[in-house]
């Protein structure tokens, strides 16, 4: 089944699950409640959600092996040389024969040895990244060679106006920026798996295939974690109850930032918004084909991400403002490393062996005003209110 297919499939599968949930809500307010009908609408939803996921899942792996499967411009004869000698260091790495092996770069990990990994692979390992709900592509990404360093960054709320020039009068120095050292630590994030004899029988673009669909996987995993963590240590995190809340979450990022500015939800907090709807009963987020989900708030993109990389928090749905660019950096050590035994990690007692990869980052607050995290468990329709309102009129 190809691509679009898949995409197709997916789109319908959310949409029969919309349809079903509004089934459920209209049963609720039913006078006529059926116990039984229900349980069926219910079956039928929660049936509806697993396929609804398990197509997203197909769609993604798809993706993925189009990345790996996609001609490339041919390599030429240097090119092709490091490759071939990567998978031969690679094989030697599995069996053991380590006298051969290209070691990691030693500042990296004292006497770890390893194999470290081209910078080719490394690209379509990055490029397979991407195709996964990655957090890496909403912050800024910079790519350093050094374990350790630091960079001097201004805010934008702090930049100050040129002053006045009087006349015949000299021209006064600028303030001083109001500038923040932030300092970066490059930390070794590690993760293992088990293989097979047959891999080493493979071909090497099957290996590499495997390779790098494995790393990009695990990478998503590792980054997205402490990208969140560094969300998470983001001042001002305000409990939103109402559609006016949102607009005031807006309101706490400086203007000059507004226009790189999006909204961030993952999958549970972006079905709950869809579902809001004003006192004429239209639903309030606005559709908007320039966005990545297709849908904004008052102008703003809203962009989704799945449950599993950005959960919820208890009940509560995440809803972040702002530009995450300029809120949060990663320092990329770009040297990913691989290092296998047949004696550690179990591998002995049972006769298998283990390949261990690492890869070197630090995610790091930049600016700490540029994104604002917020959550909500549940935003009230703006027809409630209406109607509310109009009975206290009456009365």
């Amino acid at each position: 089944m190809d691509i679009n297919t898949l995409n197709n499939l997916w789109v319908e599968a959310g949409h029969n699950v919309e349809d079903l949930n509004e089934q459920i809500n209209n049963a609720l307010n039913d006078d006529n409640f059926s116990a039984e009908a229900f349980a069926d609408l219910k079956d039928k939803r929660d049936n509806a959600k697993v396929r609804r996921d398990a197509l997203k899942e197909q769609l993604v792996e798809a993706q993925a092996r189009t990345v790996v499967e996609s001609p490339k411009a041919p390599l030429n004869d240097k090119e092709l040389e490091v490759k071939d000698q990567f998978i031969n260091d690679f094989k030697d790495l599995i069996r053991g024969n380590f006298k051969n092996l290209v070691g990691s770069n030693e500042t990296d990990a004292p006497g770890n040895g390893g194999l470290t990994i081209p910078k080719d692979i490394q690209t379509t390992i990055h490029t397979l990244v991407r195709q996964y709900d990655s957090l890496q592509q909403y912050v800024n990404v910079e790519a350093v060679t050094t374990l350790s360093g630091s960079r001097v960054y201004e805010k934008w709320t702090d930049v100050t106006p040129l002053k006045p020039l009087e006349t015949s009068a000299a021209i006064g120095d600028n303030d001083d920026p109001q500038l923040a050292t932030v300092k970066y630590l490059i930390k070794r994030y590690a993760g293992i798996t088990t293989i097979t004899n047959s891999l080493l029988k493979d071909t090497a673009e099957n290996i590499i295939a495997w390779l790098s669909s494995w790393i990009a996987k695990k990478v998503v995993v590792t980054r997205n974690t402490e990208i969140i963590k560094a969300i998470d240590k983001l001042p001002t995190k305000p409990t939103l109850a109402k559609w006016d809340d949102i607009i005031d979450l807006e309101a706490k990022v400086d203007p000059a930032i507004k226009q790189t500015s999006m909204f961030l939800t993952n999958t549970s907090g972006f079905t709950a918004l869809k579902k809001v709807k004003n006192a004429m009963g239209d639903y309030l987020m606005e559709r908007d084909v320039k966005s990545p989900t297709g849908y904004s708030i008052d102008g703003f993109p809203v962009k989704e991400v799945a449950d599993r990389w950005l959960p919820n928090k208890s009940t509560a749905h995440p809803l972040y403002f702002g530009d995450l660019k300029q809120a949060v950096t990663l320092f990329d050590r770009e040297n990913m490393s691989l290092l296998a035994t047949n004696i550690g990690a179990g591998a002995f007692e049972y006769d298998l062996t283990k390949i261990r990869v690492i890869d070197g980052f630090d995610v790091a607050t930049v600016d700490n005003e540029a994104f604002v995290p917020a959550s909500f468990t549940a935003i009230a329709d703006q027809t409630a209110n209406f109607q509310a309102a109009a009975a206290a009129a009456k009365e």
